[in-house]
């Protein structure tokens, strides 16, 4: 019987892990250009510290939703994904600031990007589904996702790898292309903490 720990290892060892950079939202604020040297009045400052918490509360908040869904980020791209058979997901993202939690998921197929809203509790398409033809987009988009449809490795690949490597749940993931090669961005919650990990796919040049 194969080893469950060396299959792991060799699909990590398959992929370039390039960074997995932490951010830390809920125990720091985020990053601001904040100065006092300069004189900026303690209002402002105030001000700014106040939107600095309100901003930690909001990710809090988006969090704890987050966490008591039913549907993972993987069931959410599946079933966006049996929609159009041969279709893939090229941007996923959790949205708990509706009434209701929701993914947002944009899959590709025949040359149009079709945009589904998944309820997070029940797994239910939300409100029907939206095309944009990939003529209507700009070049790098066109490019972007033209990468994502000549390599064999999907989203869904990716964010397995990521929760692996971040030991946590994916929250969102989409594509970023960095020196001319597509790479994977997946924001993963572990513990208190997000981590955005980046990954590179076998084969994921610039063509």
């Amino acid at each position: 019987m194969p080893d469950i720990s060396s299959m792991k290892a060799a699909r990590l060892r398959s992929w370039k892990l390039l960074a997995i950079a932490l951010s830390g939202l809920l125990i720091a604020a985020p990053a601001r250009a904040i100065g006092t040297a300069d004189g900026t009045p303690t209002t402002l400052n105030s001000q700014i510290d106040g939107d600095a918490e309100a901003d930690r509360q909001t990710v809090s908040r988006e969090i704890e939703r987050f966490r008591s869904s039913s549907i993972s980020l993987r069931q959410a791209m599946a079933i966006a994904e049996a929609r159009h058979a041969g279709a893939t997901t090229a941007d996923v993202s959790f949205d708990g600031g509706a009434g209701v939690p929701v993914y947002r998921v944009k899959t590709l197929h025949n040359d149009r990007i079709w945009r589904h809203t998944i309820n997070a509790s029940t797994g239910e398409l939300v409100g029907g589904e939206a095309a944009l033809p990939l003529t209507e987009l700009d070049l790098d988009d066109r490019s972007n996702l033209a990468a994502l449809g000549a390599i064999r490795h999907r989203l869904a690949d990716a964010v397995r790898v990521a929760e692996q490597a971040a030991s946590g749940r994916a929250i969102s993931g989409g594509l970023v292309r960095e020196r001319g090669r597509l790479n994977f961005a997946i924001v993963v919650i572990s513990g208190d903490d997000l981590k955005e990990v980046i990954l590179e796919p076998p084969g994921a040049r610039a063509r």
